[in-house]
């Protein structure tokens, strides 16, 4: 757990106490006691470990006190109201000093408040000496008072009892969970926390904006390599589309006119469903054709159209005989004699169901 340093300053020297946290309660681990030294000046030879928080309780007779009646006792109400009460009652007036309070009475529907105070430039010069140690108390209080507000009467405020070690070391370890006041306010409150968070923040905010720059310059990096694999992607289509329909020369949208090309071949589906070209071609080839050569063969799943030509009609005449074996409704529906003499014939068959 974490190192309180709780510094005493009495009237003729200066205890320094190391506490530790256990649970609820502070345990003393360690204590050392230093002189002060005739300019009133804090002195420290060696402070004992190290710590994560201080505090100072200075002595009684640095203190001033004043007992305000006031109608009530919200402190807020109390801290608004006091400079007012106490302007006329403090030399020099209360700009001069710093100032906390404590309730420790009531009677008649009115409220009894402590009013404690000291002046601005003791409590300067104070922590400018503990800031030559890299010490910076969250809170300014006194084990005296501390003590007489347990029993509190006006007499033992005017006459404090003398406190021994014991109960010294338990006053710094109450003080340390809940002070009794803290001179701490004003233009001297303790920041160096609220620094560290203002600190932390800055930090935080930093390291969020560049967390954020990162992720906008991968994103944007994405978007780059992503429009570069677009383009070539589309630069990879069109050149598969030309190598696919090289008769085409305007070509706008190649997937809208693919798929127009998909349409086209899915309607003339029905036309070559059922044609077997490898077993007409072989049959075809088995077929005895002497000086008969076919120019064009056409098949669809209705027709078989044969163009070709032959040295004479006999020859054509005979060729659809041996087609008749093999196919149905064999004619002959075109012959004409060529420029070489041979005659040219186109014949048309269908296939035997």
């Amino acid at each position: 757990m974490g190192k309180s340093l709780f510094i005493d300053v009495r009237e003729k020297e200066i205890a320094v106490y190391i506490l530790n946290k256990k649970g609820e309660r502070y345990e003393l681990l360690e204590s050392k006691k230093y002189p002060v030294n005739e300019n009133d000046l804090l002195s420290f030879n060696k402070l004992p470990g190290d710590f994560e928080s201080a505090y100072l309780s200075l002595p009684f007779s640095h203190l001033n006190f004043r007992v305000i009646d006031l109608p009530f006792s919200d402190k807020d109400k109390v801290r608004e109201v006091l400079p007012l009460e106490l302007d006329g009652m403090i030399l020099g007036g209360i700009d001069r000093v710093v100032f906390d309070e404590v309730v420790i009475g009531s009677s008649n529907g009115k409220y009894q408040i402590l009013a404690i105070y000291v002046e601005k430039r003791l409590i300067q010069g104070i922590l400018s000496q503990l800031q030559s140690y890299n010490i910076d108390p969250i809170c300014i209080t006194s084990l005296e008072l501390r003590n007489i507000l347990k029993n509190f009467s006006l007499e033992r405020l005017l006459n404090p009892d003398a406190i021994n070690e014991q109960v010294r070391t338990e006053l710094v370890a109450e003080e340390i969970v809940k002070p009794s006041i803290n001179l701490r306010k004003d233009e001297f409150s303790y920041t160096r926390d609220s620094e560290k968070t203002k600190k932390s923040l800055k930090i935080s905010g930093v390291l969020f904006l560049l967390i954020a720059l990162i992720l906008l310059a991968d994103l944007l990096f994405r978007i780059i390599v992503t429009k570069n694999e677009v383009a070539f992607l589309k630069d990879d289509v069109r050149k598969t589309y030309r190598e696919l329909f090289p008769e085409e020369k305007n070509i706008v949208n190649e997937l809208h006119q693919f798929k127009a090309h998909l349409r086209e071949l899915k309607n003339r589906e029905d036309i070559f469903l059922g044609i077997d070209p490898l077993n007409l071609l072989l049959r075809l080839s088995q077929i005895e054709r002497q000086d008969v050569v076919f120019n064009e063969i056409t098949m669809n799943k209705q027709v078989l159209v044969l163009k070709g030509e032959a040295t004479s009609l006999s020859e054509i005449q005979q060729l659809q005989v041996r087609l008749e074996k093999v196919f149905a409704e064999v004619s002959i529906s075109d012959s004409k004699a060529s420029v070489g003499g041979n005659m040219l014939f186109t014949i048309t068959a269908k296939q035997k169901i």
